[in-house]
């Protein structure tokens, strides 16, 4: 777990390596979908909570040559970032670190802010939301798409896969997040003072042989390993007994050939008022 001075103070996920896996598979086509028909060239775009940037450069580029505006308050995800940008040799993605709640941008400086599995980790979404809103242009675009983490499934259950997805909506919970967020997105961003909400759903689904291995690998060195599973342990979201025998069961899960996990995420798409 990580403490850190801010109104985001933390981020249940941390760091690792495993979990970086998983963030550098994220990219606008498969993870910002819903809101890529409403950009176009010129546009300017904030990318809050970016993480290392793989989703940021996509917008960036359906943007140009508007600029895009990544923000992460992890300095090694925006060096990362940085990185990828240069990479895809995609200039007018820029990257900074910084709080959501305390933005360096002036008023109505954006006529896009798009955030992927933020608001979900965030105890105070008022404070983010209305700083997201202070920095967009009147009509301007908020797109937000958060885990459900409700609809979790792994196949074939063995009777106790369920159970890891319980664990980890405790975790997010006991951080103060919001581990439903996908599903009360409609009623935060309206009570944030948005208006013309629209609202959609998607799934993603780890299916093939490369996929399967890359959740086994997630889920043992992150969710089982010993510096998660202690703290949920301590939170009363686990036992040492329920982490062997899931650990026993996703080993199994492994080599089934049936094995498939997937989890929805809801969208939201809503506008700055004009006054």
């Amino acid at each position: 777990m990580y403490v850190q001075t801010s109104a985001t103070p933390d981020y249940t996920m941390g760091y690792g390596e495993e979990m970086l896996e998983t963030q550098l598979r994220a990219t606008a086509e498969n993870s910002a979908k819903f809101l890529l028909p409403y950009l176009r060239p010129g546009l300017r775009v904030l990318d809050f909570g970016c993480g290392p940037g793989t989703i940021s450069v996509g917008l960036a580029r359906a943007a140009a040559p508007g600029e895009m505006h990544g923000v992460d308050m992890e300095e090694s995800l925006i060096e990362m970032a940085r990185s990828v940008a240069a990479s895809q040799r995609q200039d007018n993605a820029i990257f900074h670190v910084g709080d959501v709640t305390d933005l360096e941008f002036e008023d109505s400086f954006f006529d896009v802010a798009h955030c992927r599995s933020v608001l979900m980790h965030v105890p105070d979404t008022v404070a983010v939301l209305s700083e997201i809103k202070r920095v967009l242009k009147p009509g301007g675009i908020i797109a937000c798409r958060e885990m459900i983490c409700d609809s979790a499934f792994t196949y074939p259950d063995f009777g106790i896969m369920k159970r890891s997805w319980d664990m980890f909506t405790d975790l997010v919970a006991a951080d103060d997040g919001h581990p439903q967020m996908g599903k009360d997105l409609k009623g935060h961003i309206l009570e944030a003072g948005f208006a013309n909400i629209r609202m959609s759903a998607s799934f993603s689904v780890y299916n093939s042989p490369v996929q399967i291995a890359h959740i086994h690998r997630l889920i043992s060195q992150w969710l089982l390993s010993p510096e998660v599973a202690e703290a949920a342990i301590k939170y009363g979201a686990s036992s040492e007994r329920l982490v062997n025998d899931l650990q026993v069961a996703y080993d199994r899960w492994k080599e089934h050939p049936g094995a498939l996990f997937t989890f929805a995420y809801g969208e939201a798409i809503a506008n700055k008022p004009l006054s």
